[in-house]
């Protein structure tokens, strides 16, 4: 594969399920939630694949291919969050306490139907094993590609890829709105680029809201440390942004619908301008 003048795809011996392309610019993204992999080991203790797969973030890897045109550097898992959900804390604890929400390996889906047959669910030591095997290599991978890219420029920008059905009564009520800034509530960079990222939104004449249902998950809130130049946003879109999505309940075959580009072309455009303006705000820190 042919990759932009300003990245490379890496060389270094990491697990065939991550990727990384590496960029030249203080900009790092992070895709934890588009894999849809799951290792045949765990497939006869689920309910059905499509079930599994079905709270993925689909097609966020295709709307942000334009990251490594810009010099970032992006840095995927291919394996699916059913397995083990790489942006959630691996104590255990709730990032949203008091809310819904899914577990580290979760038990269900976002709609709170059971992914795994009766009794099937992983224990401890299954939990256990999976962080070893998948949850800490990405972050290793991950930790290594910040410290790198922050070693090369003194200060970064950190932008976590997500998307979300629009409603789900189990998580939030009514509608989300179409672009969900979270940065930990003002705590993972620098309120600058925190504004600048709301106002693009704003402007781009689609409901958002900043650190809303969504304030930024595990990645966010590990790695954003503004004081040490590591500026973390985490960007949650509502599916109806980029595709063509039936509001509601999905049942679990018919999820998702395909890519469209031409559709997702408009917020496409928006998410560029915030990718750029994380570009901007580090080269000039730097």
């Amino acid at each position: 594969m042919r990759c932009p003048p300003s990245a490379e795809t890496d060389v270094t011996p990491y697990p065939h399920w991550i990727s990384v392309t590496r960029g030249t610019a203080p900009l790092v993204v992070s895709l934890p939630h588009t894999g849809t992999d799951i290792p045949d080991e765990f497939l006869p203790d689920l309910v059905s694949l499509e079930r599994a797969r079905k709270d993925a973030d689909w097609w966020i890897h295709l709307l942000y291919d334009f990251a490594a045109g810009l010099g970032a550097t992006v840095v995927r898992t291919s394996i699916s969050r059913t397995v083990i959900d790489v942006n959630r804390d691996p104590s255990g604890v709730s990032l949203y306490p008091g809310q819904q929400t899914t577990e580290l390996c979760p038990t269900t889906t976002f709609d709170g139907e059971p992914l795994y047959r009766e009794g099937r669910a992983p224990d401890a030591a299954a939990i256990a094993a999976r962080k070893a095997a998948y949850f800490e290599p990405y972050h290793a991978v991950l930790a290594a590609e910040i410290a790198a890219a922050k070693a090369r420029h003194g200060v970064i920008a950190l932008y976590d890829c997500h998307s979300i059905r629009s409603v789900i009564p189990r998580l939030f009520e009514g509608t989300l709105p179409e672009f969900n800034i979270g940065t930990n509530k003002g705590a993972s960079c620098d309120g600058e680029l925190e504004s600048t990222v709301r106002d693009i939104c704003a402007g781009s004449g689609r409901p958002y809201v900043l650190n809303g249902r969504f304030t930024g998950g595990y990645i966010t809130r590990q790695y954003g440390r503004p004081a040490e130049g590591v500026h973390a946003v985490q960007m949650e879109l509502a599916c109806r942004a980029y595709m063509s999505e039936p509001l509601g309940y999905v049942a679990d075959d018919a999820w998702p619908t395909p890519y469209d580009p031409a559709y997702a072309a408009p917020v496409r455009a928006t998410l560029t301008q915030i990718l750029e303006a994380c570009l901007a705000f580090a080269r000039a820190r730097a």
